[in-house]
């Protein structure tokens, strides 16, 4: 199904996006029985705003980060990923190689140190200023480090075209913000 470098085809890609869909549908159409409209309109609010995030991600010219971000929960990890875009989106097509490398890194990174055991959740914020020289990446980790001193360690390394501004990591938070450039 999957070829040897374990990127997703075609197929693979339009199954897990019917998939996920029709749990969609299936939540309202559940709740539409049940007679609760006020969850059905919010779960139709929540899958509009869903939508809208998953545009604003790919208008951002970033595809190899953007299939990474949005395929990420259909494989099994130790925390759950959310993302959000605030502003107006641009272009940030140059860095697309550096920022899904470094990304991808950090998140096998989490996924190693995350206690399995517990509800892990990480949210990734784009905050897109005027220029790219604004854009900030805020990643928020909630959950269980087990070894925090590796992760420290792995934050405080040079990254090409990836500026950690500053970082915080405790056993039950790690808040990371990032810039681009060097």
């Amino acid at each position: 199904m999957k070829n040897k470098n374990s990127e997703w085809n075609v197929v693979d890609l339009l199954s897990h996006s019917r998939h996920d869909w029709m749990n969609k549908l299936q939540l309202i159409k559940g709740n539409l029985s049940l007679q609760k409209f006020d969850r059905v309109h919010e779960i139709i609010e929540e899958v509009i705003i869903e939508s809208q995030q998953e545009s604003k991600l790919c208008n951002l010219k970033m595809s190899a980060f953007a299939s990474y971000l949005m395929t990420f929960n259909w494989k099994q990890h130790h925390f759950q990923l959310e993302y959000e875009i605030l502003g107006d989106v641009l272009s940030l097509e140059e860095y697309d190689m550096a920022v899904s490398q470094w990304t991808k890194s950090l998140l096998e990174t989490i996924d190693q140190l995350a206690e399995i055991t517990h509800d892990n959740h990480l949210m990734i914020t784009i905050d897109i200023g005027s220029n790219e020289d604004e854009v900030r990446f805020f990643f928020d980790f909630n959950g269980i480090i087990k070894e925090t001193e590796t992760l420290i360690s792995w934050l405080s390394k040079h990254h090409e075209k990836i500026n950690v501004k500053e970082f915080e990591v405790n056993t039950y938070e790690v808040a990371i913000v990032v810039s681009l450039g060097t």
